[in-house]
């Protein structure tokens, strides 16, 4: 029996990383393999992938790993450029040193695990289509038959939404997948602070998922935001990705997407924050994460 690990979505959080490697010791597995996001949005970054590289585990790249590996080259889209809404690139970059770089670059996109005990599975970040595009609980069968058409593994585990799930769908001619994502490691979105990570076990037919929630102290990631005194280096975006780390939950997707609906000409600026503590902002949290506000308590 072929027993595998799988993490996503680290971001950065040494604290969560660890009470994930302690709970490791007590299931042995034949694999971990991270789905991406290792690094970014928390502060420990390099200390994370140093633990991630020197366990050897298998890692596929994020859309973060990305933003490390493409910043300031002509890959990188020209939205980045604006410090006001993409600070975090600049001091991503001032994290890593040189080296962790070099070995983001050499990342696959995807993995395709094949053991002899068990369905084939294909490891993505977002979704086959790419690294930012979400498979979430709400997306219809349909549509996600459609992203999948063209793989092979009848088991697909990807990251990207933060939200543990398992769907089986229903393709033409008879095809089928079991698709699998197991929550994030670092940042959790429904207002739980736990880290979470899933074990499979394989069978004939598909693998039986299970998955691991672990409390953690978001207090040293805030203290070390403290310390790098990340406020001042990342401004409005800072602030929304701090509050993602007190609260569990979406916070800087809906004041984006407020900004884009109401005063798209406006600049990020700190008094910004005053008039959007005014604001519901439940209108614009997508279904999906409504949980992590309502656990939280709306304001």
């Amino acid at each position: 029996m072929t027993k595998l690990a799988i993490l996503a979505d680290i971001h950065g959080n040494l604290p969560a990383l660890e009470a994930v490697r302690a709970d490791l010791a007590d299931f042995p597995v034949d694999l971990v393999v991270v789905a991406g996001d290792v690094i970014n949005w928390g502060p420990f970054s390099a200390q994370v992938m140093a633990c991630v590289v020197e366990a050897g585990w298998a890692v596929i790249r994020g859309n973060n790993e990305y933003y490390l590996t493409d910043y300031r080259t002509s890959r990188a889209p020209a939205a980045w450029s604006g410090h006001d809404q993409w600070p975090l690139l600049p001091w991503l970059r001032a994290q890593m040193a040189p080296r962790w770089t070099t070995t983001v670059a050499a990342w696959p996109d995807s993995l395709s695990l094949r053991f002899p005990d068990a369905p084939a599975i294909r490891v993505v970040h977002g979704s086959p289509r790419g690294n930012n595009d979400p498979i979430f609980v709400t997306t219809p069968e349909a549509d996600l038959a459609a992203r999948l058409a063209g793989v092979d593994e009848p088991t697909l585990i990807a990251a990207h939404t933060h939200l543990p799930l398992e769907r089986r769908v229903q393709g033409v001619a008879g095809q089928s997948w079991q698709v699998l994502n197991p929550g994030s490691v670092g940042v959790p979105l429904d207002g739980q602070h736990v880290a979470r990570y899933m074990l499979l076990e394989s069978s004939d037919d598909e693998w039986r998922a299970t998955w691991r929630e672990l409390p953690f102290d978001p207090a040293p990631v805030l203290r070390e935001f403290e310390r790098q005194d990340f406020l001042a280096q990342c401004g409005v975006i800072g602030h929304f990705v701090v509050a993602e780390f007190q609260h569990a939950r979406l916070e800087l997707r809906p004041f984006i997407l407020w900004h884009e609906a109401n005063c798209p000409e406006r600049q990020l600026t700190p008094d910004i924050l005053d008039d959007y503590a005014r604001v519901d902002p439940l209108p614009y949290v997508d279904e999906p994460y409504w949980a992590g506000w309502k656990a939280d308590g709306a304001r």
